[in-house]
């Protein structure tokens, strides 16, 4: 279930139309789909993505989206502390990020004009897509770190970070994931 959060206003939405609604007018896509199949840690990228073809290759072809894997975080993945780094400075694309969550969790925050920053913790379920140029960053926590997400993209060169240097993820550094 995601939770849409506003720090600085101190604002917490748990309501899926209500984050929708709010995403909606600000450009940014977001759903749910039904999320029932239950993956062990050996499953493969293939098992995974044929068990969710029926929301995602309709999805993927109204897109115009050509290609889609998988993406595992957990604590044993190494070098996890680097990996974190590059997803927590804020950055752009050059083509939308689109995640769907197959399981575990992780926070996108974003940055956009003249609004406060805001974030979404995803969870098991939840679909965003990150329209190109949005400026953002993503968390997946500091410990024990758990993300199942299935990437779609039109070309995987488009999902490449380009950092703004800003500097604003440090001032939500504390930023603790709603439970």
């Amino acid at each position: 279930m995601a939770i849409l959060s506003i720090p600085e206003t101190n604002t917490e939405i748990r309501d899926p139309k209500e984050i929708r609604d709010f995403f909606n007018s600000r450009g940014v896509f977001f759903d749910q789909w039904t999320c029932d199949v239950v993956f062990d840690d050996k499953a493969t990228q293939e098992e995974i993505l044929a068990a969710y073809s029926k929301d995602l290759t309709p999805f993927m072809e109204q897109g115009g989206y050509l290609t889609a894997d998988v993406i595992s975080i957990n604590k044993l993945t190494e070098n996890y502390g680097a990996i974190r780094a590059k997803f927590l400075a804020e950055h752009i694309h050059t083509e939308d990020e689109i995640r769907f969550f197959v399981d575990g969790q992780g926070i996108f925050w974003f940055n956009l004009e003249n609004q406060p920053v805001f974030n979404l913790l995803c969870e098991k379920g939840d679909l965003i897509s990150v329209p190109a140029g949005t400026k953002h960053w993503f968390d997946a926590g500091e410990s024990n770190p758990f993300v199942k997400a299935i990437r779609i993209f039109i070309d995987m060169s488009g999902w490449v970070p380009h950092y703004t240097a800003s500097n604003i993820e440090t001032k939500f550094a504390d930023f603790r994931f709603p439970v």
